[in-house]
């Protein structure tokens, strides 16, 4: 090949269409010898090595100096340098490092996401058995090349995207890539060219894990040129997304700067008009951008989510990137997929026919608890004979066992084969004493081209086979069957085809078991041995069935006015099945969309179709990206779950990405928002129940701080505008802002959920920061607080003259506004009323501990000789102290009327 044929032959998209023959000559491969050594080496030199491209790195340096770019951060430094300017270098060098730790954190998380793609190239670093030039080889997976014969068995890695031209039962795990929950059984024969990525089983992809038998393919695709390749440049189109929050902050932030460049330039001018001196009018200016700089909100920020994420971790949510915690209070379609996370991801056997009878099962996954009952009653096997010989074909046809360890029971092997292992173990049958009294002879793995797998045993003196398989192959091998005493009876197929046709329905995958009575002189099988004179010993039914946690989980999040849509690699009937379980469809006419259905849709008939359809069925990785956008583009705040490489595009475009812990690889979980330790969506559930709290947690806090700088930044303004003396001097703002606010505002973050929490939509995602309620209130407890400290201080100045007394007094009556307006806003009251009231509710009693530290600090700031000495204050007698305490006194009835007419959302 040249390079321009390379080229050429290897944008061809439908290799599972072609025949293996045609492949071959596209290739210019032998199919017996594979590629000369020559030939590898002269395409890998065109094509390059077997590698995902990783994406462009900014420097480290200029990544952390990007960390500094916000508005918030502007004000920071800005307050830094105020502070600086005015020699208070201890004030100067927190202020500094509160922006340097933001940045800091900003840059460790972001590096942590750019590691996805680096994730994402070392998880297909492996080796491949080849054959070259007719010589068997095993060499890095950076070598393969297109054309390149490789042979795969149990437990390998697939190393390049192949077409499959030989297999023997070989079955692959593609649940990392496609999403579907149990191997798929691979073929050679050409496929349909508009068949799904999920249902190309005569294709092998990057990453999957060959799980049983044997086969070969010719390489068709390596590197960026692979499925798994085309995610990576998925994920790096994919558009980093800011959080509501950060949009929120930033646009705050934004506005607040503007504010108080103007209102110091304001106040700089009106005080030149006043022909005061420059200096004094600037000290003046600078005084009124320190009051209104909101020092301590970015570290109250900071806090009360660092508390979300803490609180989070114990509800099994890891978060790796802080803003969304509140990203996940604001979620209004959570995406998630079937497979563990809303399922046990273990398969379970639910039905069992057997003697014309019907049987539930009850119990999930692998741990075999739980029972066989008819029309609610246990069953005997004594007395079902028919059930037991359905049960013991189940045990017996069967290569995989269980295994526990810690308490967890696990299929080693097929999922499907485990689940049939625990039913027989549910209705008491042991593996052991069975394999012993029916020892196995000879096995006729699965093919599927018959769609069947058969195992002799000897049951002397005569000889057995048992068959398990679809429906359809063994059904027509069968001429009887058992009836409910377990004797032989002529078969009626049409009875059976309506129950498999009612479990299908179910979602339930259903297996048919059959025997046939041999001569004790046969030693082996053959195809020919079951081609006809079987007994038909029942069906079993079974499905990964619905976590009982998660049902609840999706009722909580319904009534929390948020959308869970299932996004799943699985068939439509099995998904549908699952979701009708969970409540995700009211009805099972519900609709479902296949991947194929979406691949046909342009972008509005696919936002019609996110809105109609809970249910997306066989989805490939760029549909599940497709889902995501269309969603977004309604206004929607996505959640979206993922453990695969395949979801991991999706996962980096929604609002917020959540990974499965355990199942999740490393893909996944670089390029996740979250991470879920038990896999389970209910704590998906908890995890927006903390986000919630965290967001009204965040008001709460800038409901209590901006109020105090409001209060502030007026009393200075009017005190230029009347030419009066500054009722509080700078460096006694920044002991408000940084200590006595921080100290008062800090146990909101410890505030824990209102008991109503869920029952609340969620927000708009279009809604500011600051609404006109909490304006409203910001500047009606603003105003407030400037009454109690200029009217403190004049009332003081008049009666004694001593400024220094009267701005001590000021500062402590807004201090004790403060704290009366700190329980307003805070749930400890009411909380310890309804403890009092025999209700069961978290009391945050952070709130007591920060306003019992606020009064020793403000006793220490008026009557410790050296803290007179740096704030320029003097001590206070009992009386004068109650008098400041009384002043803030009428808080209390204002903080009611803001209940009632400006609440907190």
């Amino acid at each position: 090949m040249t390079a321009t044929n390379v080229e050429e032959k290897l944008v061809e998209n439908s290799w599972h269409h072609l025949s293996v023959e045609k492949v071959a000559r596209l290739l210019e491969t032998d199919l017996e010898i594979g590629l000369s050594s020559d030939v590898s080496a002269q395409r890998r030199e065109i094509l390059g090595p077997n590698q995902l491209t990783p994406p462009k790195q900014q420097s480290a340096w200029l990544r952390f100096f990007q960390q500094l770019n916000q508005p918030l951060i502007y004000i920071l430094l800005a307050s830094g340098i105020v502070t600086a300017f005015l020699k208070e270098w201890i004030d100067s060098g927190v202020i500094f490092g509160v922006a340097l730790t933001n940045a800091t954190i900003g840059f460790v998380q972001e590096s942590k996401a750019e590691n996805a793609i680096a994730a994402l190239a070392k998880s297909v670093a492996t080796e491949a058995t080849i054959l070259r030039h007719g010589q068997k080889q095993v060499v890095s997976s950076s070598e393969l090349v297109p054309g390149d014969l490789v042979l795969l068995s149990s437990g390998d890695k697939v190393s390049a995207d192949l077409r499959l031209i030989q297999v023997r039962d070989l079955q692959v795990d593609e649940s990392a890539l496609t999403g579907e929950s149990v191997p798929v059984q691979k073929e050679s024969q050409a496929l349909e060219a508009d068949a799904a990525l999920a249902d190309r089983t005569n294709m092998a992809y990057t990453g999957s894990l060959v799980t049983f038998g044997q086969g070969r393919g010719l390489v068709v695709s390596i590197g960026d040129m692979t499925e798994t390749g085309h995610i990576s440049q998925l994920m790096q189109q994919s558009t980093a997304l800011e959080t509501p929050l950060s949009r929120k902050i930033d646009k705050f932030s934004k506005t607040l700067l503007y504010v108080i460049l103007g209102l110091a330039a304001f106040t700089f001018a009106a005080g030149i008009a006043q022909r005061f001196s420059w200096v004094e009018v600037f000290k003046a200016s600078v005084a009124l951008a320190v009051s209104a700089i909101p020092e301590g909100l970015p570290a109250i920020l900071t806090v009360t989510l660092a508390i979300g994420v803490s609180q989070m971790a114990k509800q099994h949510a890891i978060i790796r990137k802080l803003p969304a915690i509140e990203t996940l209070g604001s979620t209004t379609v959570i995406c998630s997929d079937k497979t563990g996370t809303l399922t046990e991801n273990q398969m379970t056997v639910q039905e069992i026919d057997a003697g014309g009878k019907r049987y539930r099962v009850s119990g999930g996954g692998y741990a075999p608890d739980g029972k066989i009952s008819e029309n609610g009653h246990s069953v005997d096997l004594a007395n079902a004979p028919a059930l037991y010989e359905c049960l013991q074909a189940g045990l017996l046809c069967n290569d995989s066992y269980l295994n526990v360890q810690d308490g967890n029971w696990t299929a080693i092997g097929s999922p499907t084969e485990g689940a049939l292992v625990a039913v027989a173990q549910k209705a008491g049958l042991i593996t052991e004493k069975l394999e012993e009294a029916l020892s196995r002879i000879d096995t006729l793995p699965f093919e599927s081209q018959f769609q069947y797998m058969a195992t002799l045993h000897d049951d002397r003196p005569q000889r057995l086979i048992y068959v398990k398989g679809s429906i359809e192959a063994i059904l027509k091998r069968c001429r009887q069957m058992l009836d409910e005493e377990g004797k032989p009876i002529t078969l009626n197929p049409a009875p059976i085809e309506q129950t498999v046709d009612r479990m299908a329905k179910k979602g339930l995958r259903v297996l048919a078991l059959a025997k046939k009575v041999v001569p004790a002189s046969q030693s082996s099988i053959k195809h020919s041995d079951i081609e006809q004179g079987l007994t038909f010993l029942g069906l079993q039914g079974m499905i990964d069935p619905p976590r009982p946690e998660a049902i609840q989980a999706i009722q909580a999040c319904r009534s929390a006015g948020i959308q869970v849509k299932m996004i799943t690699g699985d068939h439509a009937k099995t998904a549908a099945a699952i979701a009708h379980q969970m409540g995700l469809n009211q009805t099972q006419d519900a609709p479902v969309f296949t991947g194929q259905e979406l691949a046909q849709m342009n972008q509005q008939e696919l936002a019609n179709a996110v809105e109609q359809s809970c249910v997306f069925a066989r989805v490939a990785p760029e549909q599940k990206l497709r889902i995501v956008e269309a969603l977004q583009s309604k206004g929607e705040i996505v959640a979206m779950t993922g453990d695969g490489v395949n979801d991991a595009p999706a996962l980096k475009q929604a609002d917020i990405g959540v990974a499965m812990g355990i199942t999740g690889t490393e893909v996944t979980k670089e390029a996740a928002d979250m991470i879920l330790t038990d896999d389970n969506f209910a704590s998906i559930e908890k995890a927006v129940e903390e986000g919630r709290t965290v967001y009204k947690n965040l008001l709460r806090a800038i409901a209590f701080i901006l109020p105090v700088n409001g209060g502030e930044s007026m009393t200075i303004l009017i005190a230029v505008l009347l030419a009066t003396p500054l009722p509080i001097l700078p460096v006694q703002i920044l002991w408000l802002n940084m200590v006595s606010s921080v100290a008062l505002s800090l146990p909101l973050a410890f505030e824990p959920p209102s008991p109503d929490v869920m029952q609340q939509p969620p927000r708009p995602a279009n809604e500011p920061l600051l609404s006109r309620r909490l304006t409203a209130r910001i500047l009606t407890v603003s105003v407030f607080n400037w009454i109690a400290i200029f009217g403190m201080f004049e009332w003081i100045v008049q009666t004694t003259g001593n400024q220094a007394l009267a701005r001590t007094m000021a500062i402590q009556a807004l201090v004790a506004a403060e704290a009366f307006y700190l329980l307003s806003i805070s749930r400890f009251v009411p909380a310890i009323v309804a403890k009092l009231r025999g209700k069961d509710e978290s009391v945050g009693y952070a709130v007591a501990i920060g306003i019992a530290a606020i009064f020793i600090l403000q006793f220490l700031f008026s009557q410790w000789g050296i803290m007179n000495q740096l704030f320029d204050t003097e001590a206070l007698s009992a009386i004068q102290g109650l008098i400041c305490i009384g002043f803030g006194l009428p808080m209390i009835p204002l903080s009611a009327l803001l209940k009632r007419f400006a609440p907190l959302n």
